[in-house]
C-alpha cells in the first residue's frame, strides 16, 4: 500500500516508489497496520519517511524533536537513521496510537533512542525550554494539530541549535492554501505561517518541497 502524492499522477508516484524506495518488511507492515485505522490519513508516506531518514544521516542528527507521533512511522524512519547515542523526543497525546508505535520501535531495536512524552506538545516543549535545553537539538519535525503550528514552530526554533533544521508537514494542505475562498482556520494558519517563515530573519535556506502534502524546511541562523 502507499498513500500517494496529491500533486502528481498515481502512475508517476508508483514509479518514484518503484525506482527509489528501500523500505523493509517492518516499515511496510507498520504502514499496512496503520492503514486499517480510522485516522490512517495522518500517516506520512514512505518516500517522505525515507527522505527524512536521509536528512538525519546527512546532518548526523543526534538530538531530534518530533511533534505528532501517531503510530510511529516517521519516528521509526528517523530513529533508525540516527547513530548510537542519539535521542528523539517524541510528543503526542494518544496512548492508543503510540502503543502501536512502541511495539514497532521495540521490534526495530530503536526504542532506547526514543523518549516518548505523552501530553500536550506545547507543555512538553515548554518543559524542555525550562530545563535549559534551548539550542540543543539538531532537527525538529512538526506534524500535529495545525492550529498550534505557530506555537510549535516558535518553541522548536528556540530549542534548535544554530544550523538546526525545522520541518513542517502538510503545508500545501492538499492544494487548499491556493484557494482564496478557503478561509478556514487550519488553511489560514498554514498559509500565513508559511509566508511568515519565508520572511523570518531567524532562519535561512527556506525550502518548500512538494513531497507528500508539502514539507516546509528552514535552517536556523
Amino acid at each position: 500500500m502507499s498513500i500517494g502524492n496529491p500533486f502528481i499522477s498515481p502512475d508517476l508516484y508508483e514509479y518514484i516508489l518503484a525506482v527509489s524506495l528501500r523500505e523493509d518488511d517492518l516499515g511496510r507492515e507498520l504502514r499496512e497496520v496503520t492503514g486499517r485505522l480510522p485516522e490512517s490519513n495522518m500517516q506520512i508516506s514512505p518516500d517522505q519517511g525515507q527522505f527524512m531518514g536521509m536528512l538525519v544521516k546527512l546532518m548526523d542528527a543526534t538530538r531530534i524533536i518530533e511533534v505528532g507521533v501517531f503510530t510511529g512511522y516517521s519516528s521509526l524512519c528517523m530513529a533508525r537513521a540516527m547513530r548510537d547515542g542519539g535521542t528523539l523526543v517524541a510528543c503526542d497525546v494518544s496512548v492508543d496510537y503510540t502503543d502501536v508505535a512502541r511495539r514497532y520501535w521495540a521490534r526495530a531495536g530503536v526504542a532506547d533512542r526514543i523518549d516518548l512524552r505523552i501530553g500536550p506538545a506545547v507543555e512538553t516543549l515548554d518543559g524542555l525550554i525550562r530545563e535549559g535545553r534551548d539550542g540543543e537539538f539538531d532537527l525538529a519535525f512538526i506534524d500535529a494539530d495545525k492550529g498550534n503550528y505557530p506555537g510549535y514552530y516558535e518553541r522548536c526554533l528556540s530549542l534548535l541549535r544554530s544550523g538546526g533544521l525545522v520541518i513542517l508537514d502538510n503545508v500545501l494542505w492538499g492544494g487548499r492554501v491556493l484557494d482564496p475562498a478557503d478561509t478556514g482556520p487550519q488553511t489560514s494558519i498554514l498559509r500565513d505561517l508559511s509566508a511568515e517563515i519565508g520572511r523570518d530573519c531567524r532562519v535561512a535556506g527556506v525550502t518548500l518541497l512538494p513531497v507528500a502534502d508539502g514539507l516546509l524546511m528552514a535552517r536556523k541562523v
